[in-house]
């Protein structure tokens, strides 16, 4: 803590020009005495005994025009010796904390570091194979729609001309008929009917594979467009 002031050139000029006669003449020894030892330090207790006596004595100078220039003396602190037990522990601490925050922070750089090549490999493996599943699934799909529908029409629409149409199956069938009797001459009447019916067949069944296309490729872009949005 401050306790003294570093006199400037205003205080040492009133003291050695007579400025202060007026004052008590132990009080001028005193800051005599003061600004001839080293440093030139003045207490603040001299201080203020001289702020008093300025204003007993009426004099018309004021203590903080004789301060003019004057630096407050600042005491070096003493710095305690450090413990030696006490240093060793902190450093081993922040050279522990130190390391783990270094792990920390690289802890995923070792894995990507050692298996980088082989992770990228895979998920590139599983990136094609999703693909290739989905295109397999489509494929099966629409072929097995198509199927289903080509052999299941054959039943529909060979029941409806036949029902409907009867002078169109014995014109189509005319020869067999003739030269056959009765219920052998009907099977091969059935397959010649198959034959002539064969192109709605066909058409229908490319109509619904189409229709199950469709479908399944909407699936397919929500699909793709949900896993985009999560990236």
């Amino acid at each position: 803590m401050a306790s003294a002031v570093r006199a400037g050139r205003r205080l040492r000029q009133a003291v050695e020009g007579g400025e202060l006669a007026g004052l008590p003449a132990s009080l001028r020894a005193e800051l005599e005495a003061a600004l001839a030892s080293e440093g030139a330090l003045v207490a603040f207790s001299l201080l203020r005994r001289l702020h008093a006596a300025l204003r007993e004595a009426g004099s018309p100078l004021y203590l903080h025009e004789l301060l003019e220039g004057s630096e407050i003396d600042l005491p070096e602190v003493p710095v305690p010796p450090r413990n030696p037990e006490l240093v060793a522990r902190l450093e081993r601490i922040k050279a522990k904390l130190a390391n783990e925050e270094y792990r920390r922070m690289t802890r995923n750089i070792t894995g990507q570091e050692m298996n980088g090549t082989l992770a990228e490999f895979g998920r590139q493996v599983r990136s094609v194979k999703a693909v290739v599943i989905t295109i397999f699934n489509f494929i099966v799909t629409v072929v097995a729609a198509f199927a289903c529908t080509y052999l299941g029409s054959q039943y529909i629409f060979v029941e409806t001309a036949a029902v409907s149409e009867p002078a169109a199956l014995e014109h189509t069938c005319g020869t067999l008929w003739a030269g056959q009797a009765g219920a052998a001459a009907r099977p091969h009447a059935q397959g010649h009917l198959s034959l002539f019916l064969c192109p709605q067949r066909v058409l229908s069944a490319v109509i619904v594979a189409s229709v199950v296309g469709l479908a399944e490729l909407y699936v397919m872009v929500r699909t793709l467009e949900g896993d985009l949005g999560k990236l």
